[in-house]
């Protein structure tokens, strides 16, 4: 990924903040196909491994779990808020009319490798805190216990558990830092008054920021 100095976000807690707030990864791997994508809600441990390492499972039909037994090495993709910055929320468009439209976004790229975890306690453990975690904001969280052993039991067994220990987290936030103070404002202004969640996170985000390049 091509990181300029001014987007670059090394700091690990606010890497790891996105990971757990945006927890669905693009898993990509190179299979005897070549490269292959797959969409993954992933639990992150931070104190496990000097970048920490990163757990899933798979649907048993998916080959990719048997493709990383000869090709482990993997990138794993989360992407945070999103928006599309337009020219005219610059202040200095009007005057100068030197301004293009661009995309601010935050995301991080964890490499590392796949070891296969093919037992059920591994796979049990992982649904059931995968679960509380999405479930808490709910009335009524669903449990596992809330179905039938048996059809748990069968559910398990049609997965597979796969561990990426992260060698490597890379962070891009891009949120205007090469743009002048005033521009910067102005386009973060615009999109709070956005009816997105998403872009109007992307202009507290951008406010954040480290300072503009003046």
């Amino acid at each position: 990924m091509y990181v300029p100095a001014h987007f670059e976000e090394s700091r690990p807690e606010t890497l790891h903040r996105l990971i757990a707030d945006h927890p669905l990864g693009a898993l990509v791997t190179v299979g005897p196909n070549g490269l292959d994508a797959n969409h993954i809600p992933f639990e992150f441990d931070a104190d496990k491994g000097p970048h920490g390492t990163l757990r899933a499972h798979v649907a048993r039909a998916n080959p990719v779990w048997q493709e990383a037994a000869g090709r482990p090495d993997a990138l794993v993709i989360f992407q945070g808020p999103t928006a599309y910055i337009s020219p005219t929320w610059y202040p200095s468009k009007h005057e100068a009319h030197r301004q293009v439209p661009t995309y601010n976004y935050m995301v991080v790229h964890a490499h590392g490798r796949i070891a296969v975890r093919d037992d059920e306690a591994f796979v049990r453990g992982l649904v059931a805190r995968l679960t509380r975690k999405m479930e808490a904001g709910e009335p009524v969280p669903w449990k596992m216990g809330d179905a039938p052993a048996d059809f748990i039991s069968q559910m398990l067994g049609a997965i597979v558990g796969i561990e990426i220990e992260v060698t490597k987290l890379t962070g891009k936030w891009k949120l205007g830092q090469n743009k002048a103070s005033a521009d910067r404002r102005g386009a973060a202004d615009a999109l709070a008054e956005r009816d997105s969640d998403a872009q109007r996170a992307v202009s507290e985000a951008m406010l954040a920021a480290p300072p503009a390049m003046d």
